[in-house]
């Protein structure tokens, strides 16, 4: 994976777990807040730090924004400052922003100023926390759009001991398998002949709706 130089702006605790999951990927972090004691807490998990105000364009200017791969626009409780920052930044040759966003009245206006992208840290985890915890069988699951997602699921009771080509999985039921857990490792090599066991889990591409017809036979 490329390494990539990210700035990162605002580093409350959203903020904060950004930093440490780039640190992580080992990416290169500027991590920007007006809040000394955040910036010092952060400094031992990102390449450097500075203490400043994102919305004033004369402090924006002397990061270089346009030198970085991602702006992120991380700020919580002061969506002026976010609104600004994230305006500020286009204009200044930002490469890609991705905003920080709480409802969709605020995406709206920050799309419209700049931001490439949007994210929903509370509506997204709300959607998972929801979705995890209304099933038994789904074990984690991440959306790729209002209908589609990849999920991991335990395997339905009328599929133990069956082969993937005995269940025809794909044509029946529209879900695609991806690849099987078991024991923590994942094993992408799905064929036809592979039987299906109660101690594997599975990593499936399709729809919510249609992945429950396969729990409700």
């Amino acid at each position: 994976m490329k390494k990539k130089s990210i700035l990162l702006i605002g580093i409350g605790r959203f903020g904060r777990h950004i930093a440490i999951k780039l640190n992580e990927l080992g990416h290169e972090v500027m991590a920007i807040d007006q809040n000394e004691e955040r910036v010092n807490d952060v400094m031992p998990i990102v390449t450097n730090g500075q203490i400043g105000d994102s919305t004033n364009e004369a402090f924006l200017t002397t990061l270089g924004v346009d030198h970085y791969d991602v702006c992120i626009v991380a700020i919580g409780g002061n969506f002026q400052s976010s609104l600004e920052t994230t305006s500020l930044l286009k204009e200044l040759g930002a490469k890609k922003v991705v905003s920080r966003a709480e409802r969709d009245g605020q995406a709206k206006f920050l799309l419209r100023n700049g931001a490439d992208e949007i994210v929903y840290p509370e509506k997204q985890l709300a959607y998972w926390t929801a979705i995890r915890y209304s099933a038994d069988h789904i074990l984690d699951y991440i959306e790729l759009d209002d209908a589609h997602a990849i999920f991991e699921v335990s395997v339905p009771k009328g599929w133990l001991g069956k082969s993937i080509g005995q269940i025809d999985i794909r044509k029946k039921y529209e879900i695609n398998i991806l690849a099987i857990k078991k024991g923590g490792k994942i094993d992408v090599s799905v064929t036809p002949d592979m039987v299906l066991t109660e101690e594997k889990t599975l990593l499936v591409l399709g729809e919510y709706k249609t992945l429950q017809k396969c729990f409700d036979l």
